[in-house]
């Protein structure tokens, strides 16, 4: 009897914390349900649709199947934002990680002022992109910018370099004003990778002979493989999908040399106002993130078992 009622009682215990765990679930679905599934289904009707900035509004638009996607990827514009978000997305992605790697080595050493100067490196991922944009645009700028400034004062150059109007300097300019933001970012979560690995191994290594660069090869990079992964991972995604520091310094030109898939996403809704044609560019736009946040999804399982 006494048995009985334990169970009894342990089951609707179980029963009480499912409840409560629909109960908290509840906000969660609501959020994805209204910010990310209502969006996205509207995007992907308007796709295949004649949508344009005459009919949207009245709603006097109808199915067109796929003519929406086969005219974006027909359109050699579509192909160049490929190549430069291509271009773009490694370029940024290798530097910052490597720069990102090499201090949070050498901050995680302890030296005076380690912190102070943390913080100000920070700053740079701490500020709005637009704040950011605007700052490189300045620097960048072929009249009056700080950098042909220096360079002119130390003699590199003749006449000032127009940076943000020739098509080579106008990508060399948006990705260091990426870097800026992106390098920060990298260091940040790699330091917190490197503070988890215990300092026994170390001086177990020391013991035996070891120095920095077997310690580093041996020790280091095999414990920090799951950060890398996922820093890299979350590099891709969020250096592929920058649009406000580049709309900010460039606008995409000078003669689409800086239109990444975001900037021509961009210029086809709301420049052309072709809806249809901008939702069936920025649906596709939207591949090559989900398939790498199903990537790294996949690897903070796998990092948790």
């Amino acid at each position: 009897m006494r048995r009985q009622t334990r169970h009894v009682q342990a089951s609707g215990a179980r029963k009480g914390t499912r409840s409560l765990g629909f109960i908290l679930l509840v906000p969660a679905l609501i959020y994805i349900v209204v910010f990310l599934l209502g969006p996205l289904c509207y995007n992907l009707w308007i796709s295949v649709s004649n949508a344009n900035g005459a009919n949207l509004i009245t709603g006097d638009f109808a199915p067109t199947g796929f003519q929406n996607y086969a005219a974006v990827i027909a359109d050699d514009q579509f192909w160049n934002g490929v190549w430069l978000s291509a271009v773009f997305t490694v370029s940024c992605l290798v530097l910052q990680f490597i720069l990102g790697y090499a201090l949070a080595l050498f901050f995680r050493q302890s030296f005076p002022g380690n912190g102070v100067i943390r913080a100000l490196l920070l700053v740079g991922w701490i500020l709005p992109p637009v704040v950011t944009g605007t700052i490189f645009k300045w620097i960048f700028d072929s009249d009056y910018g700080v950098l042909n400034f220096f360079l002119s004062q130390l003699g590199l150059i003749d006449s000032p370099i127009k940076w943000l109007t020739e098509p080579t300097t106008a990508m060399v300019a948006i990705v260091t004003a990426n870097l800026w933001v992106g390098i920060p970012f990298n260091m940040l979560l790699l330091l917190s990778g490197l503070h988890t690995i215990d300092e026994s191994l170390y001086e177990a290594a020391s013991v035996d002979g070891a120095g920095r660069w077997r310690q580093f090869w041996s020790i280091t990079s095999p414990l920090m493989r799951p950060v890398i992964i996922s820093v890299l991972l979350l590099g891709v995604i969020n250096t592929y999908k920058v649009f406000d520091l580049i709309y900010t310094m460039t606008k995409g030109g000078p003669v689409n040399a800086t239109t990444t898939l975001p900037i021509y996403t961009y210029l086809e809704t709301f420049k052309i106002f072709e809806f249809g044609h901008g939702a069936a560019a920025s649906t596709l736009t939207l591949v090559l993130p989900l398939v790498l946040s199903w990537f790294y999804v996949r690897s903070l399982r796998e990092e948790d078992q």
